[in-house]
């Protein structure tokens, strides 16, 4: 059972985890706060010293509240096990203190599966690799829906990508589909697959291409003579059909003209002489008659 974006049910509530932003002052401000009770506290240890332990706490707090975003990175903001948020905002900020704020990086990511040996629609052994660009569209499904995003994108893209070449042989004639012919179909219903696997971690799946596909070394050798047969015969069909569609008008020539008149005997010599002519693979040669 799925739900609308393609997950299975049992991720439903993981879904439920919403990005928000976190609550954030200007660094630098906070900054100057923090040297402002730095000079009192050391005014405070000979004038009042009984204020030196809270003017000691207020310097660590804020201390400990600091952070710093890089451009196209996010970092969520958890305060005592509670998400609090999400800095996406690159620069310096304070926000909450004693909180963890982990790093995620929201550049465009490339992976490249290693390549994979399964067995196509046909049940022949292939071997297949794609190359996945994505991104993290949601820091806190990212960070709390799944254990490691980057392993669970790698792990659920090889299993995409074995799904994906069971639905389709390695090759077949047209308009039959295929892994081989039909390259951007297949990375299209990589791509859509992928993505419902990856909603539940907030990931977006930006593009997806096949970067290996060959057949198993086992049959590789046999499947290429076969590839080779099918050639020859295809080009073999074209030649017959062409040259029987050039007997003919060679045929109506005759007939419509009316210089000539053949009969059934010598129409069918003439038939079979261009047919090995047009259609005989090495060059005709012709037969001189000499004598009776």
């Amino acid at each position: 059972m799925s739900d609308e974006n393609g997950s299975p049910a049992e991720h439903r509530k993981l879904e439920r985890v919403v990005e928000q932003s976190a609550f954030a002052l200007p660094g630098f401000f906070m900054f100057f706060m923090m040297i402002l009770l730095i000079v009192l506290l050391v005014m405070s240890i000979v004038g009042r010293p009984v204020l030196v332990p809270f003017l000691g706490l207020g310097i660590f707090l804020i201390s400990s509240g600091f952070c710093i975003v890089a451009p196209n990175e996010a970092k969520p903001v958890v305060f005592f096990g509670q998400y609090k948020g999400t800095l996406r905002q690159a620069g310096f900020f304070w926000t909450w203190p004693l909180s963890s704020r982990s790093r995620v990086s929201l550049r465009l990511i490339n992976f490249d599966t290693k390549s994979l040996k399964v067995n196509d629609a046909k049940g022949n052994p292939i071997e297949i690799g794609a190359v996945v660009v994505w991104r993290v569209e949601n820091t806190a499904r990212a960070v709390f829906n799944v254990d490691n995003y980057q392993n669970y994108v790698e792990t659920q893209a090889e299993t995409a990508l074995r799904a994906l070449a069971s639905h389709y042989p390695y090759d077949a004639p047209e308009p039959e589909h295929s892994l081989r012919g039909s390259a951007d179909e297949v990375a299209d219903r990589l791509k859509v697959d992928l993505q419902k696997r990856l909603n539940v971690a907030g990931i977006t799946v930006e593009d997806t291409r096949l970067s290996h596909l060959s057949y198993a070394p086992e049959i590789a050798a046999a499947m290429l003579r076969r590839q080779q047969a099918e050639a020859v015969i295809t080009a073999r069909r074209f030649i017959v059909e062409n040259a029987i569609g050039m007997v003919d008008d060679v045929m109506r020539h005759f007939e419509q003209s009316g210089h000539i008149t053949l009969n059934d005997d010598r129409k069918a010599n003439m038939i079979t002489s261009l047919l090995v002519t047009l259609v005989a693979v090495k060059d005709a040669e012709p037969v001189i008659r000499v004598g009776g």
